[in-house]
């Protein structure tokens, strides 16, 4: 999977286990989360970090069933197995190579008498890329808590909107372009229908989301006119955010 548009680059290369999805982003959601809450306590802040699945998924908003704990082992082996590599810095320092998102991840287990296992507690390592973006340049968002019962793309609706739309801020983008900003693979008429969908709904919180079908008198001050030959836009997304109420205590992303 690649990402590059104007001066950010980004690739994603899967492990044998598959690539981490939006899914497993919760994991490392709420390991910054963790990391934030040392930050602002005035503690030290190390790479390794140690939880219990219990308060991971209490955060999360996720089940308690079996089921849950075996997709926690599957998300921390897709985690530790992507790789990503990107110009983008983190903490004054950029990276050549290929970098994952968690360098370790362990599940520890105790065993009953009866032989049955027990999780203990999740350990793991933070990629030092994540950790420099956290510690020193402080890229950290606060979450609604209803973003963990969102589907995929209005999760990364919600991440897009989130970023760009601080201090009252209005995004709008053209369909082509906020499609690589999500990340959706699928062809640019398929993401434009699954859009109308989530416009009908208006299911993301704190955010108003508008499909604008585009026409020359709509198109914003300072763009080019489309050149002989290529087709203008589809549409323009607009997201505006409804107002200020978002979550002290939700987890946080770096």
């Amino acid at each position: 999977l690649t990402y590059d548009h104007a001066t950010v680059s980004i690739e994603v290369r899967p492990s044998a286990s598959g690539v981490a999805t939006i899914y497993d982003k919760e994991i490392v959601l709420y390991i910054a989360s963790l990391m934030a809450a040392k930050l602002e306590a005035g503690d030290r802040v190390e790479q390794d970090f140690v939880f219990t699945a219990h308060d991971l998924f209490s955060a999360t908003g996720s089940n308690h069933s079996a089921r849950s704990y075996g997709r926690l082992s599957e998300a921390l082996e897709r985690l530790q197995g992507t790789q990503i590599k990107t110009n983008i810095e983190a903490g004054g320092e950029g990276e050549e190579g290929f970098f994952s998102w968690l360098s370790e991840a362990k599940l520890h287990y105790s065993k009953t008498k009866s032989g049955e296992r027990r999780l203990k507690a999740v350990k793991v390592r933070l990629c030092d890329w994540l950790y420099r973006a956290i510690l020193l340049d402080r890229h950290v968002l606060d979450y609604a808590a209803a973003y963990f019962q969102l589907g995929p793309i209005e999760r990364r609706i919600y991440e897009v909107a989130r970023s760009t739309c601080e201090e009252g801020n209005v995004l709008d983008i053209d369909l082509a372009t906020f499609r690589l900003q999500i990340g959706y693979q699928n062809p640019l008429s398929n993401f434009k229908a699954a859009l109308k969908q989530i416009v009908a709904t208006d299911g993301i919180p704190d955010y108003h989301l508008e499909l604008v079908e585009e026409t020359e008198a709509a198109r914003p001050a300072g763009d080019a006119p489309p050149r002989r030959g290529r087709r203008a836009p589809q549409a323009r997304v607009v997201i505006t955010p409804r107002g200020p109420a978002l979550t002290a205590d939700a987890p946080r992303e770096g």
